[in-house]
């Protein structure tokens, strides 16, 4: 993505469409990919940690990462490409996690 000059994205869990930002203020944000989901209005960062870490094992799908997202209040995420982290927040605007994204 950084080759076509994306400089950072964001995933809004309720129905997945995400926002991409480039260089030269590019903007462009993708279509929904479900129905919505209901996002908790209390994060639970234990629950979600645990359920990002199977994700990331290969043991849930996508549709049943962001289910696990909407349970745990996380709203969406921010993928920072300058950074390599990807951050996950609340309804409230909370930093829930901060993860470094591997370069390999």
């Amino acid at each position: 993505m950084k080759e076509i000059g994306v400089t950072a994205f964001e995933t809004w869990v309720f129905d997945s469409h995400t926002n991409y930002f480039g260089i030269n203020d590019f903007q462009v944000k993708s279509k929904p990919k479900y129905d919505n989901l209901k996002i908790a209005l209390n994060s639970d960062k234990d629950k979600f940690s645990q359920y990002l870490k199977i994700h990331q094992q290969g043991e849930t799908d996508y549709f049943t990462f962001c289910k696990h997202c909407a349970e745990t209040g996380i709203e969406k995420w921010i993928v920072d490409l300058d950074k390599m982290t990807c951050s996950y927040y609340d309804t409230a605007k909370n930093e829930i996690l901060i993860e470094n994204i591997p370069t390999v």
